[in-house]
């Protein structure tokens, strides 16, 4: 059957096709990724992740040449400076994303270049003050995500930020891996979805291949969220956001031992030498609670009309269920 387009204020926004974002993953969602997904008819975001001006400098002029649709760039707002944002926003993008921590030190210079503001809000604090600042788009994250996250589940933090942004397109995120999970956001009132772990089982993901392997063979129940993996890499994560992985024997033996971890300057050195060599047992895997739903690694520009079209069938099965047949 024809597919018709999903148009929601959030394509609209951008002139989209797909109501479908691509999570800025730090280190993961590099220029390649990011233009592909812009290309197959979704919003394409680089992960800036803490502004290491090279790898920005690298993945930015590879999505600016890569694509001639609309994309964008993410930072975490603990981290990043305002020097790095201005750094991004010389190569145009159409978008910057703030998550994590305080984004109004940040947002000057994304207004001034007159540029979309994406916030992602983990609560209902973060949520108001995403308002306050006059987000173009608010992303309502869950706990189910890959990586770092809040304490919300998704399925009920959406629509009570759909009903705090009123007309303002909000996109769900954290637990969303098929076309199902994009209609259920849609349902919920979102305009969109933001998408971050099944993007990473893709060509153009700058992830390992022992990565990609881990997240096609692992499921949900081997994930779970901690601060020992931060704690290790002495990356300075706020403490109330942890974050999800697969599990590995390096978070089964410290378990419980944060403090005793940080203060462990041989076990930090051996740690990084082992993750430089993708050791499994100790590389953090960033995995969704979805990670089921992820079986095969496919190109990221067909992902988003697939993602797209189950999305479709799912809305389609669901209003079967509601009206009688004829």
């Amino acid at each position: 059957m024809g597919h018709m387009a999903l148009r929601t204020t959030f394509t609209e926004l951008f002139a989209l096709e797909h109501p479908i974002a691509l999570a800025p993953m730090g280190g993961v969602a590099g220029g390649a990724l990011a233009a592909a997904v812009s290309n197959g008819g979704g919003l394409g975001l680089v992960g800036g992740g803490r502004g290491e001006p090279a790898w920005l400098e690298r993945e930015l002029a590879i999505v600016a040449e890569g694509t001639d649709k609309p994309w964008g760039v993410g930072f975490l707002s603990w981290s990043a400076t305002v020097e790095v944002v201005e750094q991004a926003l010389e190569y145009r993008p159409h978008a910057v994303m703030l998550s994590f921590g305080d984004p109004v030190p940040l947002t000057e210079p994304v207004r001034e270049a007159g540029v979309r503001l994406i916030v992602q809000v983990t609560d209902l604090d973060e949520a108001e003050t995403a308002m306050e600042i006059g987000a173009d788009v608010i992303v309502a994250q869950g706990s189910e995500a890959g990586g770092h996250s809040g304490r919300r589940a998704t399925f009920p933090f959406v629509p009570i930020v759909v009903d705090l942004a009123g007309p303002r397109p909000v996109l769900a995120a954290g637990g969303l891996a098929d076309g199902r999970g994009v209609a259920a956001a849609l349902v919920l009132g979102a305009a969109g979805a933001l998408v971050g772990t099944r993007f990473e089982a893709t060509g153009e993901a700058l992830i390992t291949a022992g990565a990609t392997k881990a997240i096609i063979e692992g499921r949900g129940d081997d994930t779970e969220r901690s601060r020992i993996l931060d704690i290790v890499r002495d990356a300075p994560w706020p403490e109330r956001y942890p974050a999800r992985t697969l599990r590995n024997a390096f978070l089964d033996r410290w378990r419980g031992r944060d403090a005793e971890l940080a203060a462990d300057e041989d076990v930090k050195a051996s740690f990084r030498a082992a993750a430089d060599r993708d050791d499994p047992s100790v590389a953090p895997v960033w995995a969704s609670e979805a990670i089921d739903l992820i079986t095969a690694v496919v190109p990221a520009a067909d992902l988003v009309g697939l993602l797209a079209a189950e999305a479709e069938d799912a809305l389609a099965r669901a209003g079967r269920a509601v009206t009688p047949p004829p």
